[in-house]
């Protein structure tokens, strides 16, 4: 639809590249075609030799980490990564994309996930490359229990293949299907209703700089904090050309930057924190909120992060919503780390699960 080209050699898939030319996965096959020797995407490589580890049983090496064994002649199951956070951003999106062409090139009608980490994160990326009847608060019910246990067992909804098509533009790419859905510039990905990065509809009759109308159905890659425009980094096509960027993010100037919270206010956010995390996990979230110290950070494009030493906000928060009143920006902030929370409470209680007694 968008140009993409599949290239095969004796029947097998061995690379997928743009209409730019631009490979976006290459892959190498046992000789017989029955496994897969290499995949090769942009910032990880999967290595098909299948190896015993102590938390996910048969797997592939990837990276620094490594993920569950997978059938990639016909997948039948969604793998599972030991320690996401260790491949580099887009990373784990590519591989999981590339088991979807694999899937559905092969005729398989439904994956299922059977892994300890059914995360929000996991959801939004599976959601890029598979189509299911499910929702998200189904597929992340019970994640700290599964990863306290290390679960293997299959998660019941059907993940139906439904790769999207990777473009490469400056500094990034771009993710297609039906129309643009996400764009990925500089390591930070741009969705519809996202927060704080976003894509932003073009208002029709819109013009460049240059005094050029842009072509209807065109998208703005723009930062969002205290739902206001924070910054305006690229302008892309719907076919998902770059028609002006990327931008650099303006320096955040706040004079509360490195300030640290005060030990009540973290209390207090703790509160709203485990309010806004899934109930089973509300306990564990709030204990590290109130442990871990908390400051004030020029975050580029990202309302929040977890830091060496405890967690960062982004300070334009104070700028924007404080003035609104503190209950606003309290909420705010909430709203800004409980993903950032929920993230960490389940990695730190799978490390726990997973070391040696």
């Amino acid at each position: 639809m968008h140009g993409t080209i599949y290239e095969e050699a004796d029947g097998r898939l061995v690379r997928i590249r743009d209409h730019t030319g631009a490979v976006h996965a290459e892959l190498t096959w046992r000789a017989d075609g029955a496994a897969l020797v290499r995949l090769a995407v942009t910032g990880a490589v999967v290595h098909g030799a299948v190896t015993p580890h102590p938390l996910l049983g048969d797997a592939h090496a990837v990276g620094d980490t490594a993920m569950t064994a997978v059938a990639w002649a016909r997948p039948a199951e969604i793998p599972a990564l030991a320690e996401p956070g260790r491949l580099p951003p887009g990373a784990g999106g590519a591989i999981l994309n590339t088991l979807a062409v694999l899937a559905r090139r092969a005729g398989v009608t439904g994956l299922r996930y059977a892994g300890p980490y059914p995360t929000t994160a996991l959801w939004r990326a599976l959601t890029r490359s598979f189509r299911c009847d499910a929702d998200e608060a189904t597929f992340t019910t019970g994640a700290l229990e599964r990863a306290l246990r290390v679960a293997r067992d299959p998660i019941a909804i059907d993940f139906v293949p439904a790769p999207h098509e990777r473009i490469a533009i400056a500094r990034g790419f771009v993710e297609l299907r039906d129309r643009l859905e996400r764009a990925v510039v500089d390591g930070v990905a741009y969705e519809p209703g996202g927060s704080p990065a976003r894509l932003v509809d073009a208002t029709p009759g819109e013009r460049r700089p240059s005094g050029e109308a842009l072509p209807g159905g065109a998208q703005h890659c723009e930062i969002w904090l205290g739902d206001a425009p924070y910054a305006r980094v690229a302008t892309i096509s719907p076919g998902g050309a770059l028609l002006a960027g990327p931008h650099a993010i303006p320096p955040c100037q706040s004079p509360v930057l490195g300030r640290e919270f005060p030990l009540a206010l973290r209390a207090a956010l703790a509160e709203l924190i485990a309010d806004a995390v899934p109930a089973p996990i509300a306990p564990a979230a709030r204990a590290l909120c109130a442990a871990q110290a908390l400051r004030w950070a020029d975050l580029g494009a990202r309302a929040a992060r977890e830091a060496p030493d405890g967690f960062a906000v982004h300070a334009a928060l104070w700028d924007r919503i404080a003035p609104l009143g503190l209950g606003r920006l309290a909420l705010a902030l909430a709203e800004a780390l409980a993903p950032v929370v929920t993230l960490a409470v389940v990695q730190r209680a799978a490390r726990e699960a997973a070391a040696p007694s």
